[in-house]
């Protein structure tokens, strides 16, 4: 009795493995992956690059604070001058003013 059981399922195993052949060879050939789907959503797709308006606006900022610091580097060092200009001009007084005493 065990040797049948062991044989009737060996019987029934090999018959469930059947179950799921193809005799077509053209089957196996088909490239049923995720490549099909994502061949077929790119379809309408061209191939031509298009610029990214979040990453334009980026550059545009970044421009605008380099010019803005630029100008605002201009106007400290015109200030600076001026400062030095007017403590030489301070100096000179001063020191017209000890010649004259």
């Amino acid at each position: 009795m065990n040797k049948f059981s062991i044989a009737a399922a060996a019987g029934l195993a090999l018959s469930l493995a059947a179950c799921g052949s193809a005799d077509d060879a053209s089957t196996e050939a088909e490239a049923d992956t995720v490549e099909v789907p994502a061949n077929d959503a790119l379809e309408g797709v061209s191939e031509d690059a298009v610029a990214d308006p979040a990453a334009t606006a980026v550059e545009d900022a970044t421009a605008e604070a380099e010019a803005a610091a630029a100008e605002q580097t201009a106007s400290a060092e015109a200030a600076g001058d001026a400062a030095a200009d007017v403590a030489a001009q301070v100096e000179a007084a001063a020191a017209a003013e000890d010649e004259t005493q």
